[in-house]
């Protein structure tokens, strides 16, 4: 029979008490108790605090403690004609978010990247074309996308990455601080994908693909000049779905798991190591079109505010990573 040290060139250690500092993984006896533990890395979600107004397909940047969520569109009075774009721009402390300046132009499905205090929101709903970019207190417009859309964005307010669009096309345009170009087209055009990473090393996930809506579930990595094709997320998804970390350890969550309009929102999380996803808890509440921290927060310190559950909603959660000690059972 194989043994412990057979497989592992070592035998488990036995200690009085368990260890101060864990490490992923790592196995030990505690004689004490008289129990074999584990250190495994254990993922859960918890609620941070409300943005102050309620509303879906808005922007989001920046990490789990220092946070930017703007533009985004709310339906007061019911549906359509009754939707009212929002230029409003909150940031978070990772405790609770303050409104600051204002978009020069509400709009909502737009790119977002940056830090709270070195932000840049691209594109979005009319369709438009407009890039404008946040020193914290107010936002300046600067150069525009060559093609105005409603896009996922992802990077820095000088080093931006903006692809896809709802009327699922592959354009991909890179942002350097001043003007846009663009680059190399996604293999599989598509609106409403999730994103992650840097304009040099960027994901993009899920979404619905032409020449109907058709959920996604292929993810392309994208290199700074071309798109390759990646693994598979395990649960199709569309409805820009939340995203964060780099592109070899990124978090996919929530999103819209139906081509019909109304149908559900998913809990899925999905955690991407650069080659495969694999599964992660699920979130709380089931939300698409929320802002998230995409390539700025990371895989194991994620956020996800506002966005559309069974309606419009101003909660915020937030994903969080850690060893743990377990006990090793039989059962």
């Amino acid at each position: 029979m194989a043994t412990y040290k057979g497989i592992s060139g070592f035998n488990i250690k036995s200690l009085s008490s368990d260890p101060s500092n864990l490490v992923d993984g790592e196995i030990w006896y505690n004689s004490t108790s008289g129990t074999l533990k584990v250190a495994p890395l254990v993922g859960s979600w918890a609620s941070g605090g409300n943005v102050n107004t309620a509303r879906y397909h808005l922007a989001g940047t920046g990490s789990q403690t220092a946070a930017l969520a703007f533009g985004g569109f709310q339906y007061p009075s019911g549906p359509p004609p009754g939707v009212v774009q929002k230029a409003l721009t909150e940031s978070y402390d990772g405790t609770s978010w303050t409104e600051v300046g204002d978009l020069n132009t509400a709009r909502s499905v737009l790119g977002g990247g940056g830090t709270s205090t070195a932000a840049i929101g691209f594109g979005g709903s009319g369709p438009n074309a407009q890039t404008e970019t946040f020193d914290g207190s107010s936002w300046t417009e600067v150069g525009d996308l060559n093609t105005a859309r409603e896009v996922t964005g992802l990077g820095t307010n000088t080093a931006a990455l903006a692809f896809g669009s709802q009327t699922q096309q592959g354009l991909t345009e890179e942002y350097n601080g001043t003007s846009w170009t663009e680059s190399g087209d996604l293999n599989t055009g598509r609106g409403g994908s999730g994103g992650a990473g840097t304009q040099t090393a960027g994901l993009a996930f899920g979404g619905n693909k032409s020449p109907s809506v058709t959920l996604a579930d292929n993810t392309e990595d994208y290199n700074g000049t071309s798109w390759t094709a990646g693994g598979t997320l395990i649960t199709a998804r569309r409805g820009f779905i939340g995203g964060a970390g780099i592109q070899t350890n990124a978090l996919a969550f929530g999103g819209n798991i139906s081509a019909v309009a109304g149908k559900p929102n998913t809990t899925s999380t999905e955690g991407y190591d650069g080659t495969s996803w694999s599964t992660r808890p699920s979130m709380a509440t089931g939300k698409r079109s929320a802002a998230s921290g995409q390539g700025q927060a990371t895989a194991s310190a994620a956020w996800g505010a506002a966005g559309y559950s069974t309606a419009m909603t101003n909660t915020t959660e937030e994903y969080s990573e850690a060893v743990t000690a377990e006990t090793i059972t039989t059962s």
